[in-house]
């Protein structure tokens, strides 16, 4: 018996290690998490970052809100079929598999992202999943298709019960950093609110 105690201490780092298998059952068990975010764009031509904020929304059913608030109101909205990109209240512009086919293929690797959607980053990334300890993880995602090993040189994002970060390293040697906070799992519904702009334009 007096062994016991140091089999649980062998036994339970293996217990709690984090899996990418673990990591979408969690995610796929939330559907709907809402979030703040704070966004850092590092482009090697400016002498300052472009620096937005806003809420953001996603819905395990319904896709993805992007609520940008600052420095000028932009929303975007992405399902299965289509984006919805409204900037300062002008005409929403409207893409398609059919109308912008590499332009839909990256946003709708978005939803995969945040939902650690493993069979989809499969198909498009080299994946390097780490289990940090404390329930910590690191994905580190180098693109193997075209046009997203085009554009990115890698896509490292971060989280615990949620997902925190998220960096896109650009070929071009620019950067942009995604803070995620306030999370919010309720309601767990959407509200007629945010039903209404899923369904909007």
């Amino acid at each position: 018996m007096k062994c016991w105690p140091l089999l649980m201490l062998l036994i339970s780092p293996l217990v709690s290690a984090v899996t990418l298998d673990e990591l979408q059952q969690r995610f796929t068990e939330q559907p709907v998490v809402r979030a703040h975010f704070t966004q850092v764009r590092v482009i090697k031509d400016l002498p300052q970052p472009l620096r937005s904020s806003g809420e953001m929304l996603i819905a395990r059913d319904q896709g993805l809100l992007w609520d940008q608030k600052t420095p000028f109101p932009m929303l975007l909205m992405l399902d299965d079929t289509r984006m919805v990109q409204v900037v300062n209240g002008q005409a929403p512009q409207v893409i398609t598999a059919q109308n912008n086919p590499q332009m839909f293929q990256f946003n709708h690797l978005l939803r995969a992202l945040f939902q650690a959607d493993r069979k989809v980053l499969e198909q498009n990334f080299r994946i390097d999943f780490q289990d940090r300890g404390d329930g910590r993880w690191t994905l580190s995602l180098t693109p193997t298709t075209t046009p997203l090993d085009k554009i990115f040189a890698t896509i490292n994002l971060a989280g615990q019960t949620y997902l925190d970060t998220i960096q896109l390293n650009d070929k071009q040697g620019d950067r942009t950093d995604i803070a995620f906070s306030a999370h919010r799992l309720t309601p767990a519904a959407l509200t007629d609110d945010e039903r209404q702009r899923f369904a909007a334009h």
